[in-house]
């Protein structure tokens, strides 16, 4: 049992779940910048102290934050281009392509390409345009992180565009096998392509130190997010091959995925392959050290997805198609916390611990005093769940990113996998549950959490908003049409003040 303190903020506070790409922005998508400092702005306005956003990776095919491009770089895209205008890096007529794109919908599609050919504009002007103090800060960067991923990463994003994208075990065999004689050659041919990679990830890091350090003396705290999985289409399994069950040709064992739950009957099929735990134990998880180190580096605490990975993980094989017929194997349980604690001390984690979660998924959660979740869509509807039992160090959700909006559950919509029947005992369950009505469930649905001891109770701003499954932000199972959402003119004066009403009411005020 350990005694060290909770990741949560002190006192009973609540916060808002939103990525930072559905922000509002003049250039096709959120961005790091402006729209994210106005947000800091317009929850300090609302009495919100926790800001939840998804992983902040590179994407790639399907756009998901949760099959990122690397584990330690940032997600280009975000980089807020109207800084590298200020920095004189770009000029405003440069922007105009992009800045006409629409702005109630990501079309990833239209925008990656011209975002990305701004990017390295700005980038191939940076030795001439950049001010000494931008080019010590980014000489600095590259030294701290280029053995430990950045120039990894460079490699891996040059041939996976000289290969048209395509995973890297399709790779040819020499850069698939990484064989030095093939590295060399590739080091010195493509010298200004590697430069400039490393000064774009340089550029999101930089915003990125800006952004936190606005919120933090804001008052805000930022709650980001870790998959458990890597992607095997990703420069950590390309650079370390070995820390995963894959053979020298990219070829995994076996794959990850969940059993057959609440969002699909046959279970999710991630495909992510699995990691050797054997290896991570005989380096005393220091991949796992850096990982989180790295995390902590961009917010205040993290959430880590599938927790219950750690205790034991559904293991399919890879030529299964579907998640049916996995096996649940033993994961490396405490010995993986107790090295990070070591190396890093407190642990700023909040564990998802939702789905199958078995007593020994529990107690591994509780020995470490790792805060878990509650999501009032899941547990409405179970006739032993009452609000007054919800333990203070946990974090209660409305729903999450994976939910539909609590108007569109509490409605049902098409595609949804639960009956008539099933969907009308759940809209009276949750009227029982929160005292309310149909018209005002994602009212009620928000106030039920914050009424909870929970000492950390979050919405996704789409409930606050009270908008419909028009403005779902990811079906899980699903790989098109999602993470697309974007706000527009809905937080306005009035919406902002019912939202700090509601937080005032519940006595979880905004304290600096």
């Amino acid at each position: 049992m350990t005694d060290s303190p909770s990741a949560l903020p002190p006192g009973r506070q609540a916060g808002v779940c939103l990525h930072i790409t559905a922000l509002p922005s003049p250039y096709g998508i959120g961005e790091i910048g402006r729209s994210a400092l106005d947000f800091v702005d317009a929850m300090r306005e609302m009495h919100l102290k926790v800001w939840q956003f998804l992983p902040t990776g590179p994407t790639a095919y399907g756009d998901s934050p949760y099959q990122p491009l690397s584990t330690f770089a940032g997600n280009e895209l975000l980089i807020d281009i109207g800084d590298l205008i200020d920095k004189g890096l770009l000029e405003k007529e440069e922007a105009q392509e992009l800045a006409a794109l629409p702005t109630d919908h990501v079309d990833y599609g239209a925008l990656i390409p011209i975002k990305n050919r701004l990017l390295r504009l700005a980038a191939g002007r940076f030795e001439e345009r950049a001010s000494p103090e931008l080019h010590a800060a980014c000489d600095k960067f590259v030294e701290d992180n280029n053995d430990r991923w950045l120039h990894d990463y460079a490699l891996y994003r040059i041939l996976k565009t000289q290969h048209g994208e395509r995973p890297w075990p399709e790779w040819a065999p020499q850069y698939v096998h990484r064989e030095p004689k093939a590295m060399r050659a590739l080091e010195s041919s493509a010298d200004a392509q590697i430069a400039d990679i490393k000064v774009i990830q340089f550029l999101f890091f930089d915003q990125w130190a800006r952004f936190r350090k606005y919120a933090n003396d804001s008052g805000i705290y930022l709650f980001g997010d870790m998959p458990i999985c890597i992607a095997l289409d990703s420069a950590d399994a390309w650079a370390h091959p070995e820390i995963l069950r894959i053979d020298r040709d990219g070829r995994p064992d076996a794959v990850a995925g969940v059993p057959p739950d609440y969002f699909s009957e046959d279970g999710q099929l991630w495909g992510n392959p699995l990691y050797d735990w054997d290896v991570h134990e005989s380096s005393n998880y220091r991949w796992w050290v850096e990982r989180l180190s790295a995390s902590a580096e961009l917010a205040d605490m993290v959430r880590i997805d599938h927790f219950r990975g750690f205790e034991a993980y559904w293991s399919v094989p890879a030529e299964s198609d579907t998640a049916k017929n996995g096996a649940w194997e033993p994961g490396p349980g405490d010995a993986i916390f107790d090295a990070m604690r070591e190396a890093l001390g407190n642990l700023p984690i909040v564990a998802e611990d939702l789905g199958v979660i078995t007593p020994a998924v529990d107690a591994l959660r509780k020995r470490h005093n790792i805060p878990g979740m509650v999501v009032l869509q899941f547990d409405v509807a179970d006739e032993d769940f009452d609000l007054l039992n919800v333990a203070p160090d946990s974090v209660c959700y409305t729903g999450t990113h994976d939910n539909d909006t609590t108007v569109g559950w509490f409605l049902g919509s098409p595609g949804d996998i639960r009956t008539e029947h099933e969907i009308e005992e759940t809209r009276q369950a949750a009227l029982q549950v929160t005292g309310g009505t149909p018209e005002t469930i994602h009212t009620d649905m928000i106030r039920a959490a914050f009424s909870t001891d929970a000492r950390l109770a979050i919405a996704p701003l789409q409930d606050y908003l009270g908008l419909g499954s028009e403005a779902r932000f990811n079906v899980p199972g699903t790989s098109s049409n999602n993470w697309r959402w974007r706000l527009e003119s809905q937080l306005t004066a009035a919406v902002k003040g019912e939202v700090a009403s509601l937080v005032e009411e519940s006595g979880r005020t905004l304290q600096n």
